[in-house]
């Protein structure tokens, strides 16, 4: 038999580390190929993981509730051995007579105590030495609960500053989730690095209206939303002017060959943007599903990795809470954003001079001025509002 490292997974494009939140086998179980293995939160989703390989669990390495780099090793598997046998179950050895896994020790590097980035923020955070401090992860490493028990406990008589009433009120401390920390901190290095601009349109939406009535008397489902004709005319958009399919790299621009467009999904207590996959090949009804499957996944946090990764370009949609207009910020590394606003009835000047009812959409694209520069932003946009204008044009591009 041999014993294989199971290292943290890539499971985002962004993905530096993700914590362990809790553990679908146990010391000792047999694990086969594809079996759910570990749930894990990362900077995007709680996402479940399944095993590459058959075989035994042989120990956990990280704990529920820590934190493992990118590629650290989190458990070891025992593999079947040539006869291809694994037994059932293997009992978990005894804690006082079980010797830890061996595992080469790694140098520090010029005196640098070895620690988890989560576990070297927090000791910043608390004013805590790394150096000297006994290490319980993987291979030594220093780990959050080792800064945690290294950390002196408050005197039980004083109060947290927080939990006191005062002008304010009875203020109530919210801890960040791995995914809220991390959307809080790519949306700060936006705003922060992002040279972005925003072009704003208002869309005639009669004909999208009269398209979907068409569909649903026909009997077509799922129905397509509005969002999904949205979806639907940014992707042949893009397909056209491919420059906002694109991203940012010191000295290169990347421009894609697929057309992955995300959908910004309200999870709760998250911004989720799951991924409709080569959304320009696929038909408004696929769109529709495909969205309509994402967005469940995204609220009931089952969505998988390969639902989250290779996004191309972002819409977001306030229009279900009537926000008329807005703008969104860009979803590094993408070049691109398009806002969209509620469809709803309101005043246009007729071609007569006279004043009529239409249902329009407000739309706001932003752009990452390093890549798109103003007159290809406002072609695509264009083309975006000619193809929801005419959307029998979505049916048959």
């Amino acid at each position: 038999m041999t014993t294989l490292e199971v290292a943290m997974p890539k499971l985002s494009d962004s993905m530096e580390e993700a914590t362990v939140l809790r553990w679908l086998k146990s010391a000792g179980d047999r694990v086969a190929r594809g079996e759910p293995l570990v749930e894990v939160e990362t900077d995007k989703a709680t996402i479940v993981y399944e095993a590459e390989t058959e075989g035994v669990l042989e120990s956990i390495l990280v704990a529920e509730g820590e934190t493992a780099a990118l590629g650290a090793p989190i458990a070891l598997l025992r593999t079947d051995d040539a006869s291809g046998q694994v037994p059932a179950r293997v009992a978990a050895p005894a804690a006082a007579a079980a010797p830890a896994p061996v595992l080469a020790a790694v140098p520090a590097l010029s005196g640098r105590a070895r620690a988890t980035p989560v576990a070297r923020r927090l000791a910043a955070q608390l004013g805590v030495s790394l150096q000297g401090l006994a290490g319980s992860g993987p291979q030594g490493r220093i780990v959050v609960r080792d800064v945690r028990t290294a950390t002196p406990e408050p005197a039980a008589a004083a109060p947290s500053p927080a939990s006191q009433p005062g002008g304010r009120g009875t203020v109530t401390e919210l801890t960040l989730t791995t995914t809220q920390k991390t959307i809080a901190q790519r949306m700060s290095d936006s705003r922060a690095q992002v040279p972005e601009f925003t072009l704003e349109a208002e869309i005639a939406m009669d004909g999208a209206a009269r398209l979907r009535e068409d569909l649903r008397a026909g009997g077509v489902e799922p129905l397509p939303s509005f969002n999904d004709l949205v979806v639907r005319s940014v992707a042949l958009a893009l397909r056209d002017y491919p420059g906002l399919n694109a991203s940012f790299e010191p000295g290169r621009v990347l421009r894609f060959g697929r057309v992955n467009v995300g959908v910004a999904v309200d999870a709760g207590d998250a911004l989720l943007v799951p991924v409709v996959h080569d959304a320009d090949r696929l038909s408004l009804v696929e769109i529709a599903a495909e969205s309509a499957r994402l967005a469940e996944r995204a609220r009931t946090r089952s969505l998988a990795p390969d639902d989250l990764a290779d996004g191309t370009f972002t819409v977001s949609n306030l229009g279900m809470f009537g926000i008329r207009r807005f703008q969104a910020v860009i979803n590094q590394p993408q070049a691109a954003i398009l806002a969209v606003g509620a469809v709803a009835p309101r005043a246009v000047v007729a071609p007569d001079g006279g004043l009529v009812a239409q249902r329009t959409m407000d739309v706001s694209l932003s752009c990452d001025h390093r890549v798109v520069y103003g007159a290809e932003a406002a072609r695509f946009l264009a083309r975006v509002r000619e193809l929801l204008e005419h959307p029998t044009l979505l049916m048959v591009s």
